[in-house]
């Protein structure tokens, strides 16, 4: 063989070796390749596995918590839906029973418009018969005297003259008494100081009340140009305000503490509005007497409450409150009545018995004083009948009625009720038998005036010296509020005892009211 076709030989072998070795080396990375890939679509689907499982168990997780939410709102809505329906019930019973009282008082209230009605036709028919007979004994007299209306008219104006010039002899004899006993009051400036010094305290807190001023200029704006301010509050809360030369104050004084606290409220009002007028102050206060009325009822619930009472009437708690404002010889008369429920109680429980219905007897035993004002009788008597128109148990109502004897008792309860009564009143320091009398005396001043026709409102001032009586001026006219203050004035002295002279004045105004729109 030729050296060239040696070469060619070994070329061509290395060319195939070549090419072989290519081979190999593709299919070798070929198959690594396909192998990679597969591991990596292995680990690939392992981790979507574990990403899904992970994401199952996130959605499994998202679907529990928002099950607890809705199950907890849920539960949530349904108590507030079960509370909503509790007061919504509450409601219809309470509802309930005010159309039931409604009705009550709807029935009553027909009732005594019937009364009423019957009453006015007794009356006009009285009426007549009274101007019948005054007509026939006019013509009697006219008929035996041989005297003309006319003559008898003159004839009894001429006594009338002769009588109030012996009234005016005797109005110049007080004066000259008054002055003598001035020259005596020096020698007993001791005794009385001491007397009142021992009274100061306990007339103190019943009669009058003490309102603070910013400055002694406001005394000016209380007095009111000509005094109209002052006579305003007078005349709408019916107390005496005292004005002097104390600094800085001015004193409500009243017998009545229900309208010297309306007073003393409506005057703080007015002093801290600044605005003093006739209009504002009867404004005031009318809004004061609106909100002394919310004060009452709350001093009976209290009083309840504090007894721990239960199923007691509306108007029950309302009357009872009534009493917060009323004193009897000094005492407070609620106060006395929740002291004397407690002392029934524990007695009650010691005998054995309901101490409930014990404490009931207590509140209520003194109720009919809110009222006796108003009602004919005993309060004692008042009290049970109102408590029987409230459906209260009849034992409660016996031992209200026969506290003071006047009916026969029918249980223990009624025993322990006079016991406890006497025990309150009697402990030291708890009444007052002369501040008593002297309450009593205004009481019947004002009950005196409002005997006469015609009469709106009376008032009894300055510790009793004085009555002011303010009349309808569309009933009486000015010779009759002349005649009226004569006529009050011999009533008093016909029926009261009382030391110096009480002054008589009826007041006549007429206001005439529009509105420009």
């Amino acid at each position: 063989m030729t050296p060239l076709t040696i070469n060619l030989i070994v070329g061509g072998s290395a060319v195939l070796i070549g090419y072989l070795a290519h081979s190999i080396f593709s299919r070798i990375k070929r198959v690594s390749a396909e192998s990679s890939s597969r591991r990596i679509l292995e680990d690939a689907k392992r981790d979507a596995e574990v990403t899904l499982k992970e994401a199952k168990l996130q959605a499994k997780d998202e679907v529990i918590r928002a099950r607890e939410a809705f199950e907890g709102e849920t539960k949530s809505r349904r108590h507030e839906l079960l509370a909503l329906d509790e007061r919504i019930t509450q409601r219809e019973t309470n509802l309930d029973r005010k159309l039931t009282m409604l009705d009550k008082k709807e029935q009553t209230l027909d009732a005594k418009l019937e009364a009423v009605a019957e009453k006015d036709q007794q009356i006009v028919e009285k009426q007549k018969e009274l101007h019948n007979l005054i007509e026939a004994e006019k013509a009697k007299i006219q008929e035996i005297a041989h005297m003309s209306e006319e003559d008898a008219r003159r004839l009894i104006m001429e006594r009338m003259e002769v009588e109030l010039r012996d009234e005016g002899g005797a109005m110049i004899r007080r004066v000259q008494e008054e002055t003598q006993e001035q020259a005596e009051r020096e020698a007993r400036r001791i005794i009385t100081m001491a007397i009142e010094r021992y009274a100061a305290a306990q007339a103190s807190d019943i009669t009058t009340t003490a309102v603070a001023l910013p400055n002694d200029e406001m005394k000016g704006r209380i007095i009111g140009r000509e005094g109209r301010n002052i006579r305003s509050i007078e005349a709408e809360t019916g107390v005496d305000i005292l004005i002097d030369d104390t600094p800085e104050v001015v004193v409500v004084s009243s017998f009545d503490p229900l309208r010297r606290e309306i007073a003393r409220q409506s005057l703080e009002r007015l002093i801290a509005d600044g605005r003093i007028h006739p209009a504002r102050i009867e404004e005031v206060v009318t809004k004061v007497k609106e909100e002394t009325d919310e004060a009452i009822r709350v001093a009976g619930e209290e009083a309840i409450y504090e007894l721990g009472l239960r199923s007691v009437a509306p108007e029950l708690v309302r009357t009872l409150g009534r009493l917060k404002f009323r004193h009897s010889f000094s005492q407070n008369v609620l106060k006395h009545s929740v002291e004397m429920a407690h002392l029934m109680g524990m007695m009650a429980a010691e005998l054995g018995l309901d101490p409930m219905i014990a404490k009931r007897v207590g509140i209520f035993h003194d109720l009919g004083k809110a009222l006796d004002h108003q009602i004919e009788g005993s309060h004692a008597i008042i009290g049970a009948d109102l408590l029987k128109r409230h459906n209260e148990d009849p034992v409660v109502i016996n031992a209200v009625a026969a506290h003071h004897g006047e009916v026969e008792p029918e249980s223990l309860y009624a025993t322990l009720a006079t016991a406890a009564d006497a025990m309150t009143a009697s402990r030291p320091g708890a009444r007052s038998e002369t501040t008593e009398i002297y309450l009593k005396r205004l009481e019947k001043l004002e009950e005196i005036a409002t005997r006469f026709r015609g009469v709106e409102k009376c008032f009894a001032i300055q510790a009793g010296r004085e009555i002011r009586v303010i009349v309808e001026p569309s009933k009486i006219d000015d010779n009759e509020a002349m005649q009226m203050a004569r006529n009050i004035s011999k009533q008093v002295e016909q029926e009261l005892e009382y030391p110096g002279q009480i002054k008589v004045t009826v007041v006549r105004e007429t206001r005439c009211i529009e509105y420009a729109k």
